[in-house]
């Protein structure tokens, strides 16, 4: 509010105001690269910032993961449980990915589509009951708990609607979903003290508030380890979920190269086990539930998109309840849902991932010239810019098409698509300027379970409802999704993560097709 304020003054219109606020991209979009070139340099007291569109450049700095590391005090705060995938560097971060890639694998995305379709059905119960809700991005966030819950500790739990939460007991959720949020909400002070420092007396309650939802959080994870650790040790048969996938991989490794103290380092200890398991809630669940919540009230300015997926969607479903369907069968054939998924993200997307040429300056080819990037410059792909640019994705580049994601294709299989001459765009792997989930070795290893999940709520949703904003006095319903629109261009920023700031204001009706 005060940079707002601020920027209005006479004498405060220049770059000043213009790039000295956390998410000044998200607002300008490719803009300040449209006037200044492909990279921008900001410079600063402490550090230069590099702001990048051009996505060779940006391929070849994902690619090369040794010369371009991620900055520690960008990954300090993932640190708090444990280390983990998204904190390491180098053989560490090797042997991290190995083991956790593994465990995002066709078994959890089944997990993640049933209970995906489960929680959405008993939301659209709850949203279609009333006149109107204005609690997207709060029951959005329980559906993601719920699903995130489910995937990676092998428990599900009923969704209640945030009209119908209930004290939190033992076997709700609410109490780790609840830890979750204030652990993301305060992480700061966490980083700053540590989590032991903040149950001094002297501090703010707030601050042994989040200390206590440490402990809870930590609990949720040291019972669920322990319950995978001693299930194998029987030989029961496990269940497929996350935690059971990381214990399991971890302890084959070390059973592979022995139980010596330095082969231990094979398998992942105790403490990053907890590491990983809280980077996938942090991205699993707040990312995805931000996406969510954007990509709804998206549909809700398009009615027309609402269409266009509803038919893919009971094409593929004919005659089978949502509920009952399979993740194999239905989720390669809805590339159109697919599609809302990656327009929602291209346009917004929830996690930016900075570079840094760390202690060596590093050359890199920028429109055609070699330039050496000085040491200890902090790199940024400018998602925003790169997502927008029209040189990229044409004169349409601002607005919300998913088809763009859709190609014809006479000779497709009908077995892949709903419709037999349509199918899915996937970006390519090297020079693409869609980074949604990063790229090169070190992309989102969740990406697909984010994907599956995103879908699975789809379909749970636009099948049999659809869905607009609530207009207010003296406007008709395309006034109402012009102002909605408005809302979300305007009203989405940065907090901890890229989200939209009031959802509340977005009040919207649901109602049968």
């Amino acid at each position: 509010k005060i940079v707002q304020f601020v920027r209005r003054l006479p004498f405060c219109s220049g770059t000043f105001t213009r790039f000295n606020w956390r998410g000044w991209e998200i607002w300008d979009r490719y803009r300040a690269h449209q006037e200044l070139g492909d990279a921008i340099l900001l410079v600063t007291p402490g550090k230069n910032y590099l702001q990048l569109c051009d996505a060779h450049a940006v391929s070849d700095i994902f690619q090369r993961r040794a010369d371009f590391l991620r900055p520690p005090e960008a990954t300090e705060m993932l640190n708090v449980f444990g280390p983990n995938v998204g904190t390491t560097d180098g053989t560490q971060w090797q042997r991290h990915r190995r083991i956790t890639a593994s465990s995002f694998n066709e078994h959890v995305n089944q997990r993640v589509w049933v209970e995906s379709i489960l929680q959405t059905t008993a939301l659209i119960q709850s949203w279609s009951s009333k006149p109107s809700i204005n609690s997207v991005a709060t029951d959005t966030r329980t559906v993601s708990l719920h699903v995130m819950s489910g995937a990676v500790f092998g428990k599900s739990y009923p969704f209640r609607g945030a009209a119908e939460a209930t004290p939190s007991t033992k076997e709700d959720s609410s109490s780790y979903g609840e830890a979750l949020r204030i652990i993301l909400d305060r992480c700061i002070p966490l980083v700053v003290l540590g989590r032991k420092n903040l149950s001094n007396s002297w501090l703010p309650k707030s601050f042994r508030e989040l200390y206590q939802a440490t402990l809870v959080f930590q609990e949720h994870m040291t019972e669920a380890y322990e319950v995978e650790k001693q299930a194998m040790m029987r030989n029961d048969k496990l269940e497929n979920n996350l935690m059971t996938s990381l214990v399991r991989a971890s302890l084959a490794n070390v059973d592979e190269k022995g139980s010596t103290a330095g082969s231990r380092q094979e398998g992942l200890t105790e403490e990053e086990v907890y590491g990983n398991v809280f980077v996938f809630n942090f991205a699993g669940h707040d990312a995805t539930a931000n996406s969510l919540t954007i990509g709804i009230c998206l549909l809700a300015t398009r009615p027309d998109i609402q269409d266009w997926i509803a038919e893919e969607i009971n094409t593929v479903l004919a005659g089978v309840d949502s509920t009952e369907s399979s993740y194999e069968a239905a989720f390669p054939r809805l590339p159109r849902c697919l599609a809302v998924v990656f327009e929602t993200v291209r346009l917004y997307t929830a996690v930016a991932i900075a570079k840094s040429t760390g202690g060596n300056p590093q050359p890199l080819k920028l429109g055609g010239r070699d330039v050496l990037i000085p040491k200890n410059t902090v790199i940024i792909p400018n998602y925003s810019a790169l997502h927008t640019h029209p040189r990229y994705w044409g004169q349409d580049s601002l607005e919300f098409e998913p088809s763009r994601w859709i190609a014809s294709d006479p000779h497709a299989s009908q077995t892949l698509s709903s419709h037999p001459t349509e199918h899915f765009k996937e970006p390519s792997a090297r020079n693409s300027p869609f980074v949604g989930w990063s790229g090169g070795a070190r992309s989102c290893p969740g990406r697909k379970f984010a994907q599956v999940e995103f879908v699975g709520v789809l379909v749970g949703l636009f099948r049999d409802f659809k869905v607009k904003p609530v207009p207010i006095k003296g406007e008709d319903d395309s006034m109402a999704r012009a102002r909605l629109l408005h809302q979300i261009r305007m009203d989405t920023g940065m907090r901890l993560l890229l989200q939209m700031l009031h959802p509340e204001k977005a009040v919207l009706a649901w109602s049968k097709r």
